[in-house]
């Protein structure tokens, strides 16, 4: 790696790098559609994040290279006073650059993230089958303190 990696909010002309590290995910359900042409669908949900103040879709830029991702979600809460919980989610790093503390500073970059907007908080969910995640979110600090539940439409 000749550069050091950016993290940044992401813009539009990323989106297409975004998606594709997305659907490089081994326990999908179903295959993401990525085109050619990428699908409207994706570029109608990134003006949406994009346009709420509740969300931070980021990227990790390595030699002009989009090499990850993750978005946070800012959810406000009765509880801690009316304070703010953050979710991160969809965190990604590209397969052939795992294992080289990556995922860890997009990780440490989005905790960041959540610390600067005064959350109380930030939690995450992983698939019970992402073993290695799980280890991964242990070393960050992470507690496994909830069991998760989704109801899937369609």
């Amino acid at each position: 790696m000749s550069a050091e990696v950016q993290f940044r909010r992401a813009q539009l002309a990323d989106l297409e790098a975004i998606v594709t590290l997305l659907a490089a995910d081994a326990i999908r359900e179903k295959p993401e559609d990525l085109g050619p042409p990428l699908p409207l669908a994706y570029r109608e949900a990134f003006a949406v994040i994009d346009a709420d103040p509740s969300q931070e879709l980021v990227v990790a830029e390595l030699d002009g290279r989009i090499i990850g991702t993750l978005q946070v979600t800012f959810i406000p809460y009765l509880m801690y006073r009316g304070g703010t919980v953050a979710m991160i989610e969809s965190v990604r790093i590209a397969k052939e650059l795992r294992g080289r503390g990556l995922g860890e500073r997009l990780m440490r970059h989005g905790i960041e993230v959540a610390r600067a907007r005064g959350s109380a908080r930030v939690q995450l969910t992983s698939n019970k089958q992402r073993k290695d995640a799980h280890r991964f979110y242990d070393r960050l600090g992470f507690v496994g303190s909830h069991e998760g539940y989704k109801l899937f439409f369609g």
